[in-house]
């Protein structure tokens, strides 16, 4: 509760000046003597209700003075309403699952559990942007739309791995397409294409120059990320023993990134390359990505307030009109 004008409170000061001097005076009355020649018979009488209830009316009075000073502060009870105008983000997380992705140079195991990692981490800082996941290896698929379901993305990337039910291969013509074909119809201010791989492109029906013509002709802006060292490396190979145990050996494989595409899919739409061959590194492109794609929130507040000072009031006018009454009748000094 908060009040309106509480310059009015320092009117109570004539009020308790007005009561200090009413118990003063009736304490001088309390204590006033007269001398009678023998106190048995007054010492049985004992005041009637009338008698203890004179004070009434004056009581009645000055707490109706204070309740019409209350009243004059106006007392007020504050509502806050606080309205928040979102614009929210479209963005499309395009992964790559191809066989490289299991190259064991990043934490917490190898590449592809580093970037769920840390898409995890970014999906749950999100609030109110629509999030996709696209993967590709030789082919592409979406594996959720845009969606506001964070708990569906989160389950999703969590049970991503590496499969042999799609196409081998790093087909990145077609996950880009992919993700263009998702975001096309979009109507969200801004429109965005994460972009993640360990390799070259190297098959696929699209190639990704065309892909990115098409990025360009919607709008879209792409980040485009290469992960991973360029070099030699030891890919991991799961087989059976001779006693049908799973084993895991390994085999060399040549990892390389084309900087020059990602780079080109990142500057012609206005994005970002990112270069990330440590898993500290891989986390601070995404904090990067966080920062740069923000959404734009307006916070309007409203304050109403509710008027508290007619109660006030009106048991301030019931109780001054009782005083008079009884003031007049019943209480009444004098003939």
């Amino acid at each position: 509760m908060s009040w309106h004008s509480p310059w009015a409170l320092w009117l109570g000061l004539p009020l308790l000046l007005l009561l200090t001097i009413w118990l003063v005076h009736r304490r001088h009355r309390l204590h006033s003597s007269l001398q009678f020649s023998a106190l048995g018979p007054l010492s049985q009488v004992r005041p009637g209700l009338r008698a203890r209830l004179a004070s009434l009316p004056l009581v009645l009075k000055l707490v109706a003075l204070g309740l019409v000073i209350l009243a004059l502060a106006r007392p007020q009870r504050a509502d806050v309403a606080v309205q928040r105008n979102v614009e929210g983000i479209d963005i499309v997380i395009v992964l790559d699952i191809s066989d490289s992705m299991l190259i064991e140079d990043m934490e917490p195991e190898n590449r592809l559990e580093a970037a769920k990692l840390f898409i995890r981490d970014f999906i749950a800082g999100r609030v109110s942007d629509r999030i996709g996941l696209v993967v590709f290896a030789g082919e592409a698929y979406t594996r959720v739309p845009l969606t506001l379901d964070y708990p569906l993305l989160l389950q999703n990337v969590e049970d991503m791995v590496i499969t042999r039910n799609i196409k081998m291969g790093t087909a990145i013509g077609m996950g880009l397409a992919t993700a263009v074909a998702r975001l096309k119809d979009s109507t969200a201010k801004s429109r965005v294409i994460l972009f993640l791989t360990d390799g070259e492109n190297n098959t696929g029906t699209i190639d990704p120059l065309t892909a990115l013509e098409m990025a360009k002709g919607y709008g879209l802006r792409i980040h485009a990320v290469g992960i991973g060292r360029d070099g030699q490396a030891q890919l991991p190979i799961y087989m059976q023993d001779a006693r049908g145990q799973r084993v895991k050996r390994y085999r060399p494989i040549y990892s390389q990134i084309n900087e020059e595409l990602l780079k080109r899919m990142a500057n012609e739409t206005g994005g970002a390359f990112f270069r990330a061959n440590t898993t500290d590194a891989l986390a601070g492109v995404f904090r990067e990505v966080d920062r740069l794609e923000r959404s734009k929130v307006e916070v309007s507040e409203f304050t109403r307030y509710a008027e508290l000072f007619p109660p006030y009031l009106a048991w301030g006018a019931a109780l001054y009109a009782l005083a008079l009454v009884l003031g007049q009748s019943w209480l009444r000094r004098g003939p």
